[in-house]
């Protein structure tokens, strides 16, 4: 970015992923909503076009782009109207990746990701857990060392895509917490192959985003080699770390994107439809949410590219990506709510759309991490408060 403005590459790789969405219509996305099938035409044509190494190094098949130019592209998925189902499709292969590209050992790298790339490999990532939830240091999943690797046994949940998934990106306990200094040490993390006689994944029936599913997965006696461990033994939680900011900060431009979307139909259907012999948008009633609904998508979207250029210049941006998934969530959320009311009873109609858009705003609210978390975490880190948990 330059001040406040894109570069002519970073809009030449906005309008390049509009004009790739624009091929899959509101129909498509409504459907595979109905379904629940994967948009595996969608992720195909987003492979052609190089999309899903965007971020990984050149060296290995990427592309090499910055933070920004990542978000650039998410936030074009979701804007197009494709929202979360797009969005969500392609989000895990354009930073999921990177703990590997980062701390892998060379031989890792070069045999596993451009295979990712390729999408020869599609990947899933285990980190949450039914008794944990955000208290990753409490993770039970063990790993437990044997003579020629590892034995993992453990539960995950609302793991995305495992049914599709070849490779699972996984934290593990290699020393139990009670053995430990800090709680946050004896993590592993490991890349293994989905091997379907010893994971069992369960799709979890939920409110929206049904094309992408999330699962509850199981894992009993998985055998995996000494070399599928990342990075050193009982570093994985701070490899974890490496790849918050970046996740927080594509999240909350595919955020903002879902809320241009909602307002783009709102403000569509709002000049056309006439009720008294006016058009409804000519009421303020129905104007001024959606007006407020612009200002606050785009004052999230300064936080969210901020936070980016930060990450990009090497620069510490906790605080940034964390109010920016924060702000982008809530304003999302708002913009996809007044989209609904201004349609009225249409607007719990599937034809137009934003009954979806919607449905997938709460993702964004709920999901990497909850408010009061980035409340704790900016009162702590921000605000020099006491630590709260």
């Amino acid at each position: 970015m330059n001040g406040f403005w894109f570069t002519e590459e970073q809009e030449a790789i906005r309008e390049g992923v509009l004009r790739l969405c624009a091929r899959f219509d509101a129909d498509y996305w409504r459907r595979a909503d109905e379904t629940g099938e994967f948009p595996e035409a969608f992720v195909a044509a987003m492979g052609e076009a190089g999309w899903l190494g965007a971020a990984m190094p050149p060296e290995l098949g990427g592309a090499g782009l910055g933070l920004t130019e990542a978000a650039i592209a998410m936030q074009a998925v979701a804007e197009s109207g494709a929202g979360f189902s797009g969005a969500s499709a392609v989000h895990l292969n354009i930073f999921g990746p990177m703990p590997l590209a980062r701390f892998g050992t060379d031989e890792q790298k070069q045999r596993l990701i451009p295979r990712l790339i390729s999408g020869e490999d599609k990947m899933c990532f285990g980190v949450t857990e039914p008794d944990a939830g955000l208290d990753t240091t409490s993770l039970s999943t063990r790993a437990e060392r044997t003579n020629d690797g590892y034995v993992l046994r453990g539960r995950k949940m609302w793991t995305t895509m495992a049914q599709r998934a070849t490779k699972m990106l996984i934290v593990a306990r290699t020393t139990p917490k009670a053995e430990v200094k800090k709680a946050t040490d004896g993590i592993s993390l490991f890349y293994v192959d989905f091997d379907r006689e010893r994971i069992q994944a369960r799709p979890i029936p939920k409110m929206g985003r049904k094309a992408v599913e999330s699962n509850a997965v199981f894992i009993d006696d998985l055998h995996v080699p000494a070399d599928a461990l990342v990075g050193e033994e009982g570093k994985g939680f701070y490899y974890l770390l490496e790849g918050l900011n970046p996740e927080r900060v594509l999240i909350a431009a595919e955020a903002v994107g879902l809320g241009r979307a909602a307002l783009k139909k709102a403000a569509g259907y709002a000049k056309e439809r006439v009720v008294f012999g006016r058009p409804i948008g000519q009421n303020q009633g129905v104007a001024h949410p959606l007006a407020r609904s612009w200002a606050e998508l785009e004052a999230a979207n300064l936080m969210a590219f901020k936070a980016a250029a930060l990450y990009d210049a090497g620069c510490e941006c906790g605080a940034e990506a964390n109010a920016a998934k924060y702000l982008a969530g809530e304003a999302g959320f708002r913009a996809c709510e007044a989209a609904v009311m201004a349609h009225g009873g249409m607007g719990y109609a599937k034809e137009f759309d934003v009954e979806r858009y919607f449905r997938e705003a709460m993702i964004p609210r709920l999901a990497p991490v909850s408010r009061e978390m980035i409340f704790n975490f900016l009162a702590e880190k921000v605000l020099g408060l006491p630590k709260s948990y």
